[in-house]
């Protein structure tokens, strides 16, 4: 199983994104459009026109992995924005995009400090 740190951004790449493309050809969008470095073990996420599908794409040790996941009804959460780039999330916030929550509207218990006199 693979553990991701708190150190791991995740990259959602605005816009839709063509489905066909594998690892090689989404790693060349990382380069290219995100401005990002494929290898940097950071999660880059892409989303179809659609919004029913998304590809995962991480570097890990020595080499990819590429996760996808199709929705048969339903339709992800994804920033509307076309203009390439891309948003972070944390790696939480991934996964209440992937569970079908809007990252952006999620919120959680305020943190309590408590110190000791």
């Amino acid at each position: 199983m693979i553990a991701f740190d708190s150190h791991t951004q995740v990259y959602l790449a605005l816009g839709p994104t063509d489905m066909r493309k594998s690892i090689d050809g989404l790693a060349v969008l990382v380069t290219e459009v995100l401005a990002a470095d494929p290898f940097s073990s950071h999660l880059f996420v892409f989303c179809n026109r659609a919004r029913d599908k998304v590809k995962l794409l991480f570097w890990h040790n020595n080499g990819f992995w590429l996760w996808y996941r199709r929705l048969e009804r339903q339709r992800f959460w994804w920033p509307s924005e076309s203009t390439g780039g891309a948003i972070t999330l944390s790696v939480r916030e991934l996964g209440w995009l992937l569970e079908g929550l809007d990252p952006r509207r999620v919120e959680a218990h305020r943190r309590t400090d408590f110190s000791l006199l």
